[in-house]
């Protein structure tokens, strides 16, 4: 259904296109879309490839999006925002965290325990970019697709069965709130992107980490360790948020159609698209550490509510760096819940 939701939407931008008494005229576009993932990852091979192929489709071969995966065209995952910015790549995709303190408003999403549902949670986050933060935060850029994964879960050496279990265990965090939220549940968090998950495993340099099931094959997790520990409840512990932007210069400078038929493509329809595939993708990854034999342990409620009363400092402190910053955290805090409560969440 959501395929169709796309396709339904290509076909209305290529109708835009059909009919473009200049659309004859304009030039054709090779777009390159660099990201951080490998290639057999969920993203990469199950949404921003479909996507490109459908919006080649959809121009009649005049936009053509070349894939980049793993950081393929060199640097490293912290610096695509800036690879959008100065137009290394024409579009990237890349975690708001990874450049830590730079987009203060979209860390809301990434709170402890605010995400409920990552297609509600990635719709109230690109709403709050359509409405705002695109003019403020991402001036510098132009946002394409916003979202966040499902719920993040504790992948660790050894079992963690209650919040003591975490303490002193070395565990690795994706961004600035969340490095945060593990000090505060007495761990020794380890900041570091996805791709060195795996080495910094099999070196013990970390003895946990934490990410969605989503993306566990892609760098066969459930080989690496044996315990996972999800959480009841609808609010996740955790999520990331995720955006793919496009150098803004390289937006602008699109012909009016091929400019339409990006937008149709793009914006709510893409972040719908991606947020649910990766919430679909969390079964699989699920089933291979069961399939594996490996320890699955789920926090009951009266151990989340500890949990989630220990996570209360991250959110404070969070808070008064916002009025630091001029920022009214418990507004946004209010806005975002709203909006995850307006999409369903």
């Amino acid at each position: 259904m959501r395929k169709r939701t796309l396709l339904g939407g290509m076909a209305s931008a290529a109708l835009l296109f059909s009919i473009s008494s200049s659309a004859v005229f304009a030039q054709n576009i090779t777009l390159r879309l660099h990201q951080f993932l490998p290639a057999p990852a969920t993203v990469p091979s199950e949404v921003l490839k479909p996507w490109g192929s459908a919006l080649e489709d959809a121009s009649g071969g005049r936009i053509k999006i070349e894939h980049f995966d793993a950081m393929a065209l060199g640097g490293r995952p912290t610096g695509l925002m800036d690879q959008a910015v100065e137009g290394v790549a024409d579009i990237t995709m890349t975690l708001v965290g990874y450049t830590p303190g730079r987009f203060p408003k979209s860390e809301v999403f990434e709170l402890p325990f605010m995400m409920v549902g990552s297609v509600a949670t990635s719709k109230a986050f690109m709403e709050m970019i359509e409405n705002d933060l695109q003019v403020d935060e991402f001036k510098d850029v132009k946002v394409l697709a916003a979202w966040v994964h499902g719920p993040g879960v504790i992948h660790s050496a050894t079992p963690v069965n209650t919040l003591e279990d975490m303490a002193g265990l070395k565990v690795r965090g994706p961004t600035r709130v969340i490095v945060d939220l593990l000090n505060e549940l007495g761990a020794s968090p380890v900041g570091m992107p996805l791709p060195s998950i795996p080495e910094a495993l099999s070196r013990k340099a970390i003895d946990a980490t934490v990410i969605p099931w989503e993306v566990t094959p892609s760098i066969r997790l459930s080989e690496l360790v044996t315990n996972h520990t999800v959480f009841s409840g609808e609010e996740a512990l955790y999520t990331a948020a995720i955006v793919m932007v496009m150098n803004k210069a390289r937006y602008d400078s699109l012909p009016d159609d091929l400019r339409a038929i990006l937008d149709a493509s793009t914006g709510m329809a893409l972040t719908e698209i991606a947020a649910a595939r990766m919430e679909e993708a969390d079964a699989p990854g699920l089933a291979i550490a069961q399939d594996a034999g490996n320890n699955i342990i789920t926090l009951d409620d009266a151990e989340v509510a500890r949990w989630k009363q220990a996570a209360q400092p991250v959110i404070e402190r969070w808070k008064a760096d916002m009025g630091e910053k001029g920022i009214d955290g418990q507004a946004l805090i209010d806005q975002a819940r709203a909006l995850i409560h307006k999409h369903g969440g």
